[in-house]
């Protein structure tokens, strides 16, 4: 049974929740929450997407200003900040959602951005009156659904008031990193300097033993019960030995997300050896043409190797049809003379 949602902070109705994007991270989100029980409004820029998801429980908003005049918190789960940027202020014809909230409702930005332009915006919606989390996110598209995510978090006291039963909900591990805006940006970006590199050096250790000719399938057996072993071998890695670059996150999201490393850290000109390597590998793979692939397609920057190849597809069952050479006292086809 799903948990009786809190009320809104003037108490007389459940709170309302919005949410912006239904990709795989922010529809898994947008179920959790529809689990807890919140009154829950949705809204993509995909047609349809919106509606479908709705059809389980929700409500598709008709635009982002109605999602923003019908609740009291509106979670954005989209790509990065110039969507969020849309998403709040609008993009040509269409205004954003920051127009039509309440003053005193909470904006969460759950996207992977540079820290100084979430400091910016706090200050944006603190003007316009509204609270602001910064709130990205990690653990994956089946911990989103299931609820068991990260959230790396920093905002004002009275934003959490409002906004800690949601953020529970969506989140195993909610993490409150400070008071203000910045904190939380910063841990992911630091977090996407891991998970970059540790994809990068895993795609070049699997490359080096195909050119050597080891068994891919034992190479990976091996690696993953031993001390070169980290999350993104084992994840990705069973990507590349499937030869499935289907993207759960594609290459060009560490051709941003390193980009923002090496930004932050060129402002206060610090080195990243390993992270500036691991950035032009994801670059040259995105213009190799696997842009838009899984980020395992990194693996295909790397000369002389034969990756593995898919599963062929089981060939469709055959309709039932009659023998050419019936014997005898063959029962005759159905709808034919006998």
């Amino acid at each position: 049974m799903a948990a009786s949602a809190p009320a809104s902070a003037a108490g007389s109705r459940p709170l309302t929740v919005g949410l912006v994007g239904l990709g795989a991270m922010g529809s898994g989100m947008a179920q959790s929450l529809r689990r807890a029980g919140y009154a829950l409004q949705v809204f993509d820029a995909r047609p349809g997407v919106a509606e479908a998801f709705a059809q389980a429980g929700g409500t598709a908003a008709a635009s982002l200003q109605a999602l923003g005049a019908a609740c009291d918190v509106v979670v954005s789960v989209v790509v990065n900040a110039a969507q969020t940027d849309s998403v709040l202020f609008g993009d040509g014809p269409h205004s954003g959602c920051a127009a039509t909230m309440k003053p005193g409702s909470v904006f969460v930005m759950c996207s992977t951005v540079d820290p100084g332009w979430s400091v910016a915006l706090e200050k944006r919606l603190q003007a316009l009156g509204l609270l602001y989390i910064d709130a990205p996110i990690s653990g994956g598209a089946a911990k989103a659904a299931s609820g068991q995510m990260t959230m790396m978090t920093a905002g004002r006291p009275e934003a959490y008031a409002l906004a800690q039963p949601l953020l529970d909900a969506m989140a195993a591990k909610v993490y409150r990193l400070g008071d203000s805006a910045g904190a939380g940006s910063k841990v992911k970006v630091i977090n996407q300097l891991l998970a970059g590199v540790h994809i990068a050096a895993a795609a070049e250790a699997m490359a080096l033993g195909l050119r050597e000719g080891v068994d891919a399938a034992a190479l990976y057996e091996v690696i993953t019960h031993s001390a070169g072993n980290s999350w993104m071998f084992e994840n990705r890695m069973a990507h590349v030995l499937a030869g499935d670059y289907t993207p759960l996150s594609a290459v060009d999201i560490f051709v941003k997300d390193l980009g923002l490393v090496l930004d932050m850290a060129r402002a206060s000109k610090f080195p990243l050896p390993l992270s500036s390597t691991a950035h032009q590998m994801f670059m040259q793979a995105s213009t190799a043409g696997h842009a838009r692939e899984d980020d395992s397609a990194v693996i295909k920057i790397f000369p002389g190797i034969t990756l593995p190849k898919p599963a062929p597809k089981p060939a469709p069952a055959a309709a039932p049809h009659a023998a050419p050479h019936a014997a005898p006292h063959a029962a005759p086809h159905p709808g034919k003379p006998g």
